[in-house]
């Protein structure tokens, strides 16, 4: 076998290797990237969005009240306060505080959000009405997906084409939970000791 050969050979075996561990890291898991919406107006994101409906995370899995609250800083980042009750309306409100960093060449729809350092999850803003009162949050893993709107509910036309929308992103939409939101029922009232 030639040197050339040999190099050829080499350089198959080391692509093949390359291949593999890629496979192995979650080829078959690999989605094709989630579509962001084409610009956001970070300023009119910011502001409190109610969780109506999500995919969660292991921590969300019995939350009540959520709500994410994002504040734009003077160096372009975003302070998140995500801030929720673990198991019912009378539970004591838990507060987690990650940092979202918006991606240039964006658009300003992909941020990495940062709960614990150096690792920033990916958060892309697949959908956001023209008055900035209804959002959703994918990622390309389609793991999680969050419906968020600035009122403790939505009308149920609304939700629906949401369903749609968030199945159309190659979503299991049986996974989705609704979060119960005691804002938009009056009856509830959670317990004062509760209360931050």
């Amino acid at each position: 076998m030639t040197t050339t050969n040999r190099r050829h050979a080499a350089g198959l075996i080391l692509a093949g290797i390359a291949a593999g561990m890629l496979a192995a890291c979650g080829g078959a898991n690999v989605k094709d990237p989630i579509p962001p919406v084409p610009y956001v107006d970070v300023p009119r994101f910011m502001g409190d969005w109610y969780v109506i409906a999500q995919i969660p995370t292991r921590l969300e899995r019995e939350a009540y009240d959520s709500v994410e609250t994002y504040t734009l800083r003077d160096d372009g980042k975003v302070d998140t306060t995500f801030r929720y009750r673990d198991g019912g309306f009378d539970e004591k409100i838990k507060t987690l505080h990650p940092t979202g960093t918006v991606r240039e060449g964006t658009g300003n729809a992909i941020w990495g959000m940062q709960f614990v350092w150096p690792i920033k999850a990916e958060y892309v803003i697949v959908y956001v009405d023209d008055d900035y009162q209804q959002t959703i949050v994918g990622r390309s893993k389609r793991d999680y997906v969050w419906l968020m709107a600035r009122t403790p509910s939505i009308p149920d036309a609304d939700y629906a084409a949401h369903m749609q929308r968030i199945e159309a992103l190659g979503y299991d939409i049986s996974k989705i939970r609704r979060v119960p939101q005691s804002a938009a029922d009056p009856s509830r009232v959670p317990d004062a000791r509760s209360i931050e």
